[in-house]
């Protein structure tokens, strides 16, 4: 993306405002990200990866070690005949492929029970379903969904960097009170965007930080994902037993709301470079904050999820991957230059300054009493 490319939702958020009024900057946020023909995630994946890459981009080591992390859930629930693994946010299905692929090859048993859900909004992304994988879908072994299945009698809901990319509501402490950032347009008849001050849009965001015990700082900057806090609860509800796992970069929110983060946590992305210009070329360019665990904790108990542990991904690579020295690295048959470069590719996934430390794995369970999961070993 160069500095004089336009930006053709640029337009349509000019019209929406002329005839609304200013928008929540979570409003803003959503059409930037989810619009169907002009959102930033419904772009061609190829432009996706000009800007940022996950950990299931790395190395499908990653896959491999959650099926396995799946696989001991499924045991902890005592083998149940149907185990219902439903991943929100599949993007294309390259992390499905990984676990459904290393599954069929190496847990037999679990996969013979093994309902995998792929659940991803975009029509487009969706449609690569029947690519990456095709033989499951055709085994009955996988299901291509736009939504959570409404029932999940026994399984694991999961998602890989999820919660980062959902809406959130920007605020600021100011004179003792909470106010909400907003945006609005520059001139009536362009379609130039500024920010702009106002009383909370909805009393939920009073409530959120007063549950969670948080006391913002005068001139602080915050964001709050109602979104977030809307989807563990339902999540919650339509779990019968098992679990939520949440692959994120976040922290809990004594350290999310300290003074550390004065300005905030919220960045856009584009290119691999970071920066503050949040109303710069609207659907171009990624706008990501990060995950408040406390949050999805408090409001998971609300339907029924304990906390199971929160570790570094680090710490949970490691914990699954020891049990057999890391053999989940390689392909079979896999060259001495491959085995070399596959503990290369590692080293990114687990190395403290880099995805090891900056992502971490939270882990909550419902209808089963103090599991104890390989992954979390390292609490």
């Amino acid at each position: 993306m160069t500095s004089g490319e336009p930006s053709p939702l640029a337009a349509r958020l000019a019209a929406r405002i002329r005839a609304e009024g200013p928008i929540t900057f979570a409003d803003y946020m959503r059409a930037c990200l989810y619009d169907p023909e002009y959102g930033y995630y419904s772009r061609p994946e190829s432009k996706r990866f000009a800007d940022f890459y996950t950990s299931v981009d790395v190395h499908s080591v990653f896959g491999r070690l959650l099926a396995r992390q799946l696989a001991e859930m499924w045991r902890l629930l005592d083998r149940p005949t149907e185990f219902t693994a439903v991943e929100a946010g599949a993007a294309t299905g390259r992390l499905a492929a990984q676990v459904l692929d290393f599954s069929r090859r190496e847990l037999p048993d679990f996969y013979g029970a093994l309902r995998y859900v792929a659940v991803e909004q975009s029509a487009a992304r969706r449609a690569r379903h029947t690519e990456t994988i095709a033989t499951h879908l055709a085994a009955g072994r996988a299901y291509s969904n736009e939504v959570l299945p409404a029932e999940i009698p026994a399984g694991c809901i999961f998602s890989n960097e999820l919660f980062d990319a959902l809406p959130v509501h920007r605020i600021v402490f100011e004179s003792g009170s909470l106010r909400e950032v907003f945006v609005e347009l520059e001139a009536a008849d362009g379609e130039a965007l500024r920010e702009t001050l106002g009383p909370p849009s909805t009393p939920e965001l009073e409530a959120y930080f007063q549950k969670q015990g948080i006391a913002l700082q005068e001139g602080q900057q915050a964001e709050v994902c109602l979104d977030a806090c809307r989807w563990i609860a339902d999540a919650g509800h339509r779990l019968g037993r098992g679990f939520v796992l949440t692959v994120d970069y976040g922290h809990p929110a004594k350290e999310l709301y300290n003074e550390r983060h004065m300005r905030g946590t919220l960045l856009a992305y584009a290119e691999h470079r970071a920066s503050e210009e949040f109303l710069r070329a609207p659907g171009m360019q990624d706008l990501t904050a990060h995950v408040n665990f406390t949050a999805l904790d408090f409001w998971g108990r609300l339907s029924g999820l304990a906390p199971t542990g929160l570790v570094s991904q680090m710490q949970f690579l490691l914990a699954l991957g020891k049990g057999n020295e890391f053999e989940d690295l390689y392909e079979p048959g896999a060259s001495e230059a491959d085995r070399v470069r596959s503990r290369l590719l590692l080293k990114t996934l687990i190395h403290p300054e880099g995805m090891g430390e900056t992502f971490h794995v939270f882990i909550q369970h419902k209808g089963v009493v103090d599991p104890q999961l390989t992954g979390l070993a390292g609490l």
